[in-house]
């Protein structure tokens, strides 16, 4: 599916992203500075949310499908920010300590293959001061029927959905990763499929 992901990726979340996505990423981004970092960028739906505050902007994917897509929108990033297009994966980030004050991830730990070595990774090129931002489905928690199904249908939606899990905790993987989750929000996606609409969406600090 690593072909047909990135072409139909933009067309199968417009009505989540419209009703709600774009304004949490937007609330995410627009408070950051500096020198900033988003792994997993796919398509580059975030590009248009980076504020001129933003010194340079480095993107990272490991498909090259999906970052010929992020280059179109070049035209969406503020012309103040200097943008950088790097092919790599999560887990091997191609950068030095301490290089970014602020690391981004959207909808990206529910499908990395090994999410505590990504995290691994964020902690070692953000700086002591700076702030993880995060956007991310999860398990259904408190929600036992839709837990059961996210169970059930896991196991296809991963061959399907480019390894995307439906059942990851994502908040507890962030602490156990040596962060403390700064402000969290837990909210149902609307107009998303029932199976992916729990999401959590905050920032952590590493301690």
């Amino acid at each position: 599916m690593a072909w047909l992901f990135p072409r139909i990726y933009d067309r199968a979340v417009a009505r989540t992203e419209e009703a709600c996505m774009a304004a949490w990423r937007a609330d995410l981004i627009r408070p950051l500075a500096g020198d900033v970092l988003e792994i997993g960028a796919g398509t580059g739906l975030n590009l248009r949310h980076y504020p001129a505050t933003v010194r340079r902007l480095v993107v990272t994917d490991p498909e090259p499908a999906m970052l010929e897509r992020l280059r179109r929108r070049r035209a969406d990033l503020t012309a103040a920010v200097e943008l950088q297009v790097e092919q790599a994966s999560a887990d091997h980030l191609p950068f030095g300590k301490a290089s970014f004050d602020a690391v981004v991830c959207t909808l990206v730990l529910c499908s990395v293959p090994d999410p505590p070595a990504v995290l691994a990774e964020v902690r070692r090129v953000l700086r002591p001061e700076g702030r993880l931002v995060f956007l991310e489905h999860v398990a259904a928690e408190g929600r036992p029927r839709r837990l059961t199904w996210q169970r059930r249908v896991e196991p296809v939606w991963k061959r399907v959905a480019g390894g995307c899990h439906l059942t990851r905790r994502t908040a507890d993987a962030i602490e156990a990763a040596g962060f403390r989750i700064d402000t969290i929000t837990r909210e149902s996606a609307r107009k998303a499929l029932p199976v992916v609409r729990p999401t959590i969406r905050g920032a952590a600090v590493p301690v």
